[in-house]
């Protein structure tokens, strides 16, 4: 009895066999499946590297549209600013050439000759940097470049056609700076036309 108490202290006292000795000597390795191959890591590697590169192209574009746009709205300020430049030598022009008085001083030619030389290095600045003026001169109205201030009757002018310039419009490369001032063309109303003509007879 006592060599059998023996025997079983012996078993209790050994200690047990680890879960991957037990595992290796079935033939069985765990964890082996869930592993990924070095093909599968590269793949990864290579798919999350694409997104950063494409994450970064599209901050980078983000940024150079920021920075045009934030160009491009400064200058068109800036251009539409000084067309009032222009807008002021040419009426100043044209004061100076109506003026009673200095109609009859020798050197108003020679002035205005001067005042003329200005007024084309400025529209010369202004077409270098792309701003170009509205053309309304034998023009149908257009509302996506004039501003039709007035009707003017005219059996001449065709309906809808522009017969007077206020004030001139200007492009800034493809984009509206500023809307042409118009008078636009109207047939003559036929009741107006009795009227007067009544008026006439008595």
């Amino acid at each position: 009895m006592s060599e059998k108490k023996d025997k079983k202290d012996l078993d209790e006292n050994q200690p047990e066999p680890k879960k991957s000795e037990t595992a290796n000597e079935g033939g069985i390795q765990k964890g082996s499946s869930k592993e990924k191959t070095t093909e599968e890591s590269l793949k990864e590697t290579e798919e999350k590297l694409l997104r950063s590169l494409a994450e970064i192209e599209n901050q980078r574009r983000r940024f150079e549209k920021e920075v045009k746009d934030a160009f491009e709205f400064g200058f068109f300020n800036f251009a539409k600013e000084n067309l009032a430049t222009l807008d002021n030598l040419q009426r100043a022009k044209e004061a100076i050439k109506n003026d009673e008085e200095l109609k009859t001083n020798k050197d108003l030619e020679k002035f205005l000759e001067n005042i003329n030389i200005i007024e084309k290095d400025l529209i010369s600045i202004f077409e270098k940097n792309r701003i170009k003026k509205i053309e309304t001169k034998n023009k149908k109205f257009d509302p996506n470049f004039h501003q039709a201030m007035s009707e003017v009757e005219d059996d001449k002018a065709e309906p809808g056609s522009i017969v007077l310039e206020i004030q001139a419009g200007y492009m800034l490369g493809e984009r509206l700076l500023r809307p042409a001032l118009v008078g636009v063309a109207k047939k003559k109303d036929k009741k107006d036309e009795e009227n007067k003509d009544k008026k006439e007879q008595k």
